[in-house]
Formats: structure tokens, C-alpha cells, sequence
């Protein structure tokens, strides 16, 4: 979700839901809701090869990012059960972060959505519009 402001805005969607994430992070930093920071979000900033937006990325993560406090090893166990199941293992790992820490899961991954909307899934998921039409942001 967060790497969304940075893909080509040449498709509607796109700019509307980096629209919503913008407006989704503003919220962030007036303190109206928190963004839930994992290792796994860590990771996978660092593996970013253009470096303005990994370093952009590690800059939002470093001033609103709020790292998770979940008990790690439920954490894998239910990572490991979404793996079972057919998640890969970085999606597995996110939504099992989300569920333990009973947030809401915000995606732009359509499939990965579908894939927790199809499962027995603890917490609200969706994609950032949804997210902000359900908190009514605007």
C-alpha cells in the first residue's frame, strides 16, 4: 500500500488509491490512527532497488511508523498456517502481523485480498479506497 504513491499514475485506479493512501497517511500523522510497522515491511524496503522510493519509504516508516508488539510466535504459527493454505510467505507474514495486532489489513494486492476475504480472517481487509470509505475520510 505504501509503495502505491510511487507506481506510474497513468490508470485511474492507481491515482485514486494513491489518493486514499495519501489521505490515509495524513491521518497518520495527525495521530487519528496508527501505522502498524512489521519486520516484514522492513524487509521488503530494504529489497527496493530504486533507492528514492526505499529511501522514501524508510523515511515514513522512521517519523510515523509504530512497530508491532504481537506474541511472535502465535505470529509465525498462523504465518505458517496462511502458508499452508496458499499465501506466499511475505503476504502470510503481513496478514498474520495484521490479525495478531488486531488491525485492519489495507492492501492494493487484489488476489492477496481475495485470498483474506475467501479465508477466516480476524481483521477488516481491504483496499486503501475501501478503507477510506469505511472511516469515511475525506
Amino acid at each position: 500500500m505504501l509503495s502505491r504513491p510511487f507506481d506510474d499514475q497513468h490508470q485511474m485506479r492507481i491515482r485514486l488509491e494513491t489518493e486514499a493512501v495519501n489521505l490515509i497517511l495524513s491521518r497518520v500523522k495527525q495521530g487519528q490512527y496508527a501505522l502498524l510497522v512489521s519486520p516484514v515491511h522492513r524487509r521488503e524496503i530494504v529489497d527496493i532497488p530504486d533507492p528514492y522510493e526505499r529511501t522514501g519509504l524508510q523515511t515514513i516508516l522512521k517519523k510515523y511508523g509504530v512497530p508491532v508488539s504481537v506474541d511472535l510466535v502465535a505470529t509465525k504459527q498462523r504465518s505458517e498456517e496462511l502458508v499452508a493454505i496458499g499465501f506466499g510467505v511475505a503476504d502470510a507474514a503481513h496478514v498474520a502481523f495484521a490479525e495478531k495486532s488486531e488491525a485492519s489489513f489495507v492492501s492494493c494486492d487484489d488476489k492477496l485480498l481475495k485470498k483474506c476475504n475467501d479465508e477466516i480472517f480476524d481483521s477488516w481487509c481491504g483496499n486503501p479506497v475501501a478503507f477510506c470509505e469505511q472511516e469515511r475520510l475525506r
